[in-house]
């Protein structure tokens, strides 16, 4: 593969720059970077007015075959799409060769690894630390308000309204929405601000500081939860542990409103999805759910049993 970073200048900056002002995150911008140096190392120089579908393609069945998970691929496949979007609205090119390739089937129906409210109560039972009160209050507002971790990273201490309880949150897709603050989550919340750190520099309004006087940023709110439920599982058998990240928290949140019987509809909303259909990957169903809720079927009418005449 050649060096994209000389080969590609030109193209790779006007990528930043309108992921910049399309405002995309300090993270997806890094992420779909990555990803677009790595595409364009493979075209071994191949000027990019003439790449064509099948050079996309070829490139993405090269990291299929590397193992990579579909998700995985599917990302790539829009790091690269976004960049030739880029390219053709700067009018840098005429066309997207990446327009019109289809995802990867991910497996739908796979179960989303979550804590129920017990395990929710002990992960957040293994909080501590010279930080508690900010980590703890980080984690309450994915598991019970379902934040993102980067809406949590974006936070400013003006979109909490104290008075009415309620949390101004920047979400996908450049869309505000506001999250109800619960009663008992509140407290919580009012402390990490009390504790909040002095930030180095004075104008900074981000709600969470890290130790190093910034806004706490994606990968250190990740690597706290990782920390966390490390501590978290520590008794259990290595071969048995879950991979648990900050992003299941948010998955418990959804389960826990679902089966409290809160409607699809409403925890879309309180999720921030666009599509009702991304919301309906929360309501799984575990076999002891399925199990109760066979056994109370009952028989209304008098059977018999074993064989009768017909």
């Amino acid at each position: 593969m050649n060096e994209p970073e000389l080969e590609y200048e030109e193209e790779l900056d006007a990528f930043l720059i309108w992921m910049k002002d399309a405002g995309y995150t300090a993270y997806t911008q890094k992420s779909y970077l990555a990803d677009a140096r790595e595409f364009l190392g493979s075209l071994n120089g191949r000027e990019l007015g003439t790449v064509k579908k099948l050079q996309v393609v070829s490139y993405l069945t090269s990291v299929r075959e590397r193992g990579v998970s579909d998700a995985t691929r599917n990302r790539k496949h829009a790091s690269i799409s976004c960049l030739f979007k880029a390219l053709t609205e700067l009018e840098l090119l005429n066309i997207n060769p990446a327009a019109g390739i289809k995802k990867s089937k991910t497996e739908k129906n796979r179960e989303p690894v979550y804590l129920d409210e017990q395990d929710l109560q002990r992960f957040l039972s293994a909080v501590d630390g010279k930080y508690r009160s900010r980590n703890l209050a980080v984690f309450l507002l994915m598991s019970y308000m379902g934040l993102r971790v980067g809406e949590v990273h974006t936070l400013n201490q003006s979109d909490y309204n104290v008075e009415r309880r309620s949390l101004r949150v920047f979400g996908k897709g450049r869309k505000w929405r506001n999250v109800p603050v619960p009663e008992d989550i509140a407290p919580y919340l009012d402390q990490a601000l009390t504790d909040r750190l002095n930030p180095w520099h004075s104008k900074e309004e981000a709600m969470f500081i890290s130790q190093k006087g910034r806004r706490l940023s994606i990968r250190g709110i990740q690597g706290i939860a990782a920390d966390t439920f490390s501590r978290f599982q520590s008794e259990v058998p290595l071969s048995q542990r879950r991979p648990y990240s900050s992003h299941k928290l948010r998955h418990s949140f959804a389960t826990m409103l679902l089966r409290k019987g809160a409607d699809l509809r409403t925890v879309q909303e309180l999720l921030g999805h666009s599509s009702i259909q991304t919301t309906t990957v929360y309501t799984h169903i575990t076999s002891r759910e399925k199990e109760e809720a066979m056994s109370r079927l009952q028989i209304g009418m008098p059977y018999k049993t074993g064989s009768g005449d017909s």
